[in-house]
Parts: C-alpha cells; structure tokens; sequence
C-alpha cells in the first residue's frame, strides 16, 4: 500500500480551465461532420426550436442544418472553430434531441463538466411484453423511482421507446447505466437506489473517504428463485442388451399356437358369429344394469324419535299448602312482622310524652 503523501488527490471545488482560442490559435485543418436521424414526431418540436439549437452552436462556431425532407441533422466544424471537442459535443446535442430530450436539457452538453450517455435497453429482453413492465419499473409509481435517480446521480434521465438518455457528471452516468442495465436483468431498482443512498452519506464524512465502505452497503439475496420443474413422465432408459428383441407372432403363428388353423372355415365362422354375440350379450346386460339403477330408492336415515319430555312429576302437596299459607298472612307491599312491632312501639312512647 502507498503512503497517503504519494497519493494523487484533486482538491474539492477545483475545476479544469476552459479552453479557449489561444490553446489553438490556428483552427481546424479539417471539416468534420456528424448526422443523425431523427422520428417524424419530433419534427415539430425540432422546427420551433432550430434557431435556439443553432444559436448555441454558433458561439462554439460550429454550423448546423435541419432537413425535413430527408428526416435529419447535420452538425460541421466551420474554419472559425477552434475546439476540436465541439464537434463531439454537437453530435451528442442532436442525438438527444432526437431521442425526445428538451432543447433546455440538451443545450448542457455544450457545458465542459457534463456528459451524455444514450443506453440502448430494447434488446436486453427477449419478450416484449416483459420489457414493457421492467421500463415501467424503471420510471416507478408517478416517476418517483425515476425522480429519486435523479436526484441520487445529479442526472437528467429521458426512458423514451428502447433507449434511455442520460445527462449529467460523469459519475453519475455510470451509476445510472449500472441501475438501469440492472433493471432490465431483473433487479429492481429500489436496491440500488439503496446503495446509492448510503454511498452519499458515507462521502459526506471526511474520515471514510479513504476506507472501504464494503462493510456499510447492504447485500441483497435473492431468494424468490424458483426450482426447475420436473416432467410428470418421465422417460427411463432400458438397459442395453446386445440380443435384438424377439420378432412379434403373426396372425397365422398365433391361430397354429391355439388349434384355430386347422378347422373348417365354417367351423371359424361359427366360432366368429359366437364370440360376437357373447360380447353383445353383455353389452345388453350392462345397459339393462344402468336403467336399473334409475328405480332403485335411494336408503333413507332412520328417524330418531325425540324422547318427550315426562310431564309426571311428583307433586309435592304438602310444600304448596305452606307456600299458599305464607301468602294469605302477607299483604302484597306489607311490613315484615317485626318491623310492625316495631313500630307500634314507637307510636305508643309518642302518645306518652303528649
């Protein structure tokens, strides 16, 4: 390992120099030039903004032509230009645009910090209607999957047809091309996005910069792997015998085998006529069995007879009278007898007193 003093480090916030016309003060010896196609729904959009686009790259000194005929863009170097990169930043400029991405997005590539990347994601898989649910997984409910990208990665991101564009720093490019070749191989993107979260915090810490962030970033198993399934029949092989199999008795083998050969044809023909009627003889039996069982009454359940109830109790007649008497000495809403006496009492000290 090297020490930390012989390692190369860029200090935050430091920027490479603009290139300008005294790095080439003589120009261009060549004319360069790029063209690209562009879908006929585009063509409207591209008319209202060509003047913008061809602004642009005018202060970069670099031509521009819209066809509408042919369906194109050209951009060319003029004996004016100067950096020999416009050129590339040109040709990426109209290919945005023909992928659907606005002229204001676009227009950053022209910038000296930011990239494109246009990621062809159509022939990933194979069944069209499963590329179709893995892009919508990409954008996610509303775009929120998306917007969180891009929001991770500092990144402007365009899922148009079989392609995804991508504009922004380099190193976010390659954090959106990893998310979304990953999504196609059926990874979803929210692990990903995951990691990309925690990579941003531990950045943020001065110390972990240098350190492996290894043991921070979780790791995801799959576990919904499904297990290869087994044919209901299953074919298995004879054992190999050098002997080839014996040759099958013909019709005539098997009429000498029972005796059957060398009687008289009408005694065959009886013997024909008697099997055929034994068989119809049984055919009649089992359909006379079938009509049958139409008239046969299905077994009923025996019913259970509910046991009543004995209304023969004995009577208890002397605890009735006793009840009957106890009623007859109380007074429906009448005093216990003590309390009578009670109060008599109480009645009688009164008039004592007066």
């Amino acid at each position: 390992t090297a020490d930390e003093s012989e390692l190369l480090t860029v200090p935050d916030g430091w920027k490479e120099p603009a290139f300008t016309r005294e790095d080439n003060p003589k120009g261009l010896l060549e004319e360069s030039s790029f063209a690209t196609l562009f879908p006929k729904y585009r063509e409207a959009y591209l008319k209202e903004c060509w003047p913008l686009v061809q602004k642009a790259l005018s202060e970069h000194y670099v031509n521009a032509t819209l066809d509408l005929i042919e369906g194109s863009m050209t951009v060319t170097t003029t004996k004016k230009t100067f950096d020999p990169y416009a050129i590339i930043r040109a040709r990426d400029l109209i290919k945005l645009l023909a992928r659907s991405v606005p002229f204001e997005q676009a227009v950053r590539i022209l910038q000296d910090d930011t990239a494109c990347d246009i990621i062809k994601i159509g022939s990933l898989v194979r069944k069209r209607e499963t590329f179709i649910k893995r892009r919508a997984r990409l954008l996610g409910p509303k775009g929120s999957t998306l917007k969180a990208l891009e929001l991770l990665t500092n990144c402007y991101i365009m899922v148009q047809g079989n392609t995804v564009s991508a504009l922004g720093p380099f190193s976010g490019l390659k954090e959106v091309r990893k998310v979304v070749l990953d999504t196609m191989k059926n990874i979803h993107p929210i692990y990903n996005i995951k990691t990309l979260m925690i990579k941003r915090e531990l950045s943020k810490d001065p110390e972990l910069r240098s350190q492996s962030w290894e043991r921070f970033l979780p790791k995801f198993k799959r576990k919904n792997l499904k297990k290869r399934k087994e044919p209901k029949k299953k074919n298995t092989k004879k054992e190999y015998t050098p002997f080839p199999p014996p040759q099958p008795e013909s019709q005539i083998d098997k009429e000498l085998a029972s005796g059957e050969y060398f009687l008289k044809e009408r005694q065959k023909k009886r013997k024909r006529v008697e099997e055929i009627k034994a068989k119809q003889a049984d055919a009649i039996k089992k359909r006379q069995e079938e009509r049958n069982k139409a008239f046969i009454p299905p077994k009923e359940k025996p019913v259970v007879k509910t046991k009543k109830a004995s209304t023969e109790k004995k009577i208890d007649i002397e605890a009735i009278k006793e009840k009957v008497k106890n009623a007859k000495k109380k007074k429906l809403g009448a005093l216990p007898v003590e309390e009578v006496k009670l109060k008599m009492a109480a009645d009688e000290k009164k008039k004592k007193k007066k």
